[in-house]
């Protein structure tokens, strides 16, 4: 039987999501407490590979069992046994081929920036002083649905057969006194947020114009694109599914 995990975890203590040869990963840890829970090892697949101290408000992962579950119960053993950042919120049994990975329609993010310190959020968002335009942040946030193709967004040397991606959202918004950047699309390219949200605030900066964004794109060089912003400050926030895949 196949089961989706819908989990949540703070990431700052962890090297991404995908189990690491020298360093410890989500994926890791959720594996050790399914082990215990079966009595057996036990692998999962995500719906994405988060990099080192990136969050997930929501990500799912699939794995596969002999036990029929039950769910309360077995929330509550896991919940037990995974460390104080890392929550199982839910899970669910799903058709035999259902895929956390690839039967994902689509993925959101957000970035968030302050704009004056503040010690609780140090290690959840990005501190920046300076003054932005943000109306100029998000016509070149518009942009970006205009194109499918961001290699110039993606970390090199990224072993994908294609740097096409379709963004359905792009917009900055302020929400409780803080910045935030929301982004959804089918898929993502490693290290993309990060250098979109960088190249946003070149221009936020007034370092360069808003037209700017169309050269970028088009010359599909990461050189070319803004400096990756933090970590810390990025969540991955929503995965949705069609039904026919988890049911």
């Amino acid at each position: 039987m196949r089961y989706f995990l819908e989990l949540a975890y703070f990431g700052k203590a962890y090297h991404g999501w995908q189990n690491q040869p020298n360093a410890i990963s989500v994926q890791e840890e959720i594996e050790r407490a399914l082990s215990v829970v079966f009595q057996q090892k036990t692998a999962i697949v995500g719906a994405g590979r988060t990099d080192a101290g990136v969050h997930a408000k929501q990500i799912f992962a699939h794995f596969d069992t002999d036990n029929e579950l039950e769910r309360e119960a077995f929330q509550f053993k896991m919940n037990s046994l995974l460390p104080a950042d890392i929550a199982l919120k839910d899970v669910f049994k799903v058709k035999a081929d259902a895929h956390a990975r690839f039967d994902a329609l689509s993925r959101s993010y957000e970035y968030h920036i302050v704009q004056q310190k503040d010690p609780f959020l140090e290690d959840r968002s990005y501190f920046l002083k300076n003054k932005l335009d943000v109306e100029k942040m998000n016509q070149a946030a518009e942009i970006l649905k205009d194109y499918t193709n961001f290699k110039c967004f993606s970390k090199s040397k990224t072993d994908v057969k294609t740097y096409n991606c379709k963004i359905s959202e792009s917009v900055w918004k302020t929400e409780n006194g803080v910045l935030v950047f929301h982004i959804s699309a089918d898929r993502f390219l490693r290290n993309m947020v990060r250098a979109i949200v960088g190249t946003l605030l070149e221009i936020g900066f007034g370092k360069q114009p808003v037209e700017n964004m169309h050269e970028i794109i088009k010359s599909k060089d990461r050189s070319k694109a803004g400096t990756s912003v933090p970590a810390k400050a990025l969540y991955l926030t929503n995965v949705t599914y069609p039904e026919i895949a988890i049911k």
